[in-house]
C-alpha cells in the first residue's frame, strides 16, 4: 500500500474510529491517542494488510482492544463492561447500532454457513477461532500455500456475499423512498 492509498484510508476511517474510541474511553485526548496508535500498526502491518477482508473491520478490532487495554491499566474489573465475545454490551450502541450489528452478523453466520466444507474450515479456524497458518495445516492436512489460497478465495467470497447483500438491500431501501 502506498502513502498516498494509506492517508485516503486514513481519511476515510479517522472519525470513524475516533467515535468508537471515545465511546469506549470518555476522553477527548485519549481516543485521538488511540486511533493514532492504530494507525501507526496499520502502517507498520505493510503488505500484510492484503491478507484482511475489511481495512475498516480490522482497524475498528484494533481500536477496541487498544481501548480496552487502556482502561484496564486504569482500573482493574473493567472486563464487566464488555459481554463474553470481549466487545461492548450492546446498551453502550445506539438502537440503530444494535441492529446494524446484529443483522451484520446473522448475515456474516449465514454467508459463512453457505461456504464449500474446505473455505468454511479455515475461515472458522482462522477468523473466528485465531489459529495460525501452521495449526490450522496441522489440523486440515493442507499445506500452507494451499491453506493460503483457500482462505483467500474464502475471504473474497464472503467479502461479495456480503456487498452484494448491501447492494441489493440499499436498492431495496430507495425504492421505498422514492414510493413514499
Amino acid at each position: 500500500m502506498t502513502r498516498i492509498e494509506f492517508n485516503g484510508v486514513v481519511r476515510q476511517l479517522n472519525r470513524r474510529l475516533y467515535i468508537y474510541a471515545f465511546r469506549i474511553l470518555r476522553n477527548q485526548e485519549e481516543a485521538e491517542d488511540a486511533v493514532q496508535e492504530i494507525f501507526i500498526k496499520l502502517w507498520k502491518m505493510g503488505d500484510r494488510l492484503k491478507e484482511y477482508i475489511s481495512m475498516e473491520a480490522l482497524a475498528t478490532t484494533m481500536v477496541k482492544n487498544f481501548c480496552i487495554d487502556q482502561l484496564r491499566k486504569k482500573k482493574p474489573g473493567i472486563q464487566e463492561e464488555f459481554n463474553n465475545n470481549n466487545s461492548l454490551n450492546l446498551t453502550t450502541l445506539s438502537p440503530h447500532e444494535q441492529l446494524e450489528e446484529k443483522e451484520s452478523k446473522s448475515i456474516l453466520q449465514k454467508i459463512i454457513g453457505n461456504l464449500p466444507d474446505i473455505y468454511k474450515k479455515v475461515i472458522e479456524l482462522r477468523e473466528i477461532e485465531g489459529f495460525s497458518y501452521e495449526e490450522i495445516s496441522e489440523k486440515t492436512g493442507q499445506n500452507i500455500n494451499t491453506l493460503r489460497v483457500n482462505l483467500s478465495r474464502a475471504r473474497g467470497f464472503i467479502r461479495d456475499e456480503y456487498n452484494k447483500y448491501h447492494n441489493e438491500h440499499k436498492g431495496i431501501k430507495q425504492a421505498a423512498r422514492k414510493v413514499l
